[in-house]
């Protein structure tokens, strides 16, 4: 199977075999107008199998969305064909419009503009609370 390089773009490396499609929708890279290829089950030395998603465009990478679904993610940015940036992710201490709060008494339901966001309050766990309520991510 032959994946192009990419000249300027960026490459989300490293994503536990079976989230790219997680990573692909909360990304929305549906909408991008590039091309998008989605390499599952790639053998690794490190992790035994690993998912790579390139995108052969430049754009900004929402890195708390990614540090939430998988904080073992790298994102390399292609410019020029050449790495120019790697970035590591770790857990994010917030997230924003990643999760939705399923409290159904939490102010977020009947003020559909606000915000939906968590603090991460247990990092053993990865464990995310509301800030409104504080109820438990699911």
């Amino acid at each position: 199977m032959n994946i192009d390089s990419i000249k300027n773009g960026v490459v989300i490396d490293h994503i536990k075999a079976g989230k790219s499609m997680e990573i692909y929708y909360q990304l929305e890279l549906d909408k991008l107008d590039c091309t998008v290829a989605i390499i599952k089950n790639v053998h690794s030395k490190k992790m035994g199998l690993k998912d790579i998603i390139k995108i052969d465009s430049e754009m900004q990478v929402d890195l708390d969305a990614l540090g939430y679904i998988d904080s073992d993610v790298t994102v390399n940015i292609i410019k020029d064909g050449v790495l120019s940036e790697k970035k590591h992710l770790t857990l994010p201490t917030q997230i924003k419009d990643v999760l939705k709060c399923r409290n159904p008494r939490c102010i977020t339901t009947t003020e559909q503009d606000l915000p939906h966001i968590f603090r991460l309050t247990d990092p053993a766990t990865k464990t995310y609370r509301c800030i409104y309520c504080e109820s438990k991510a699911k």
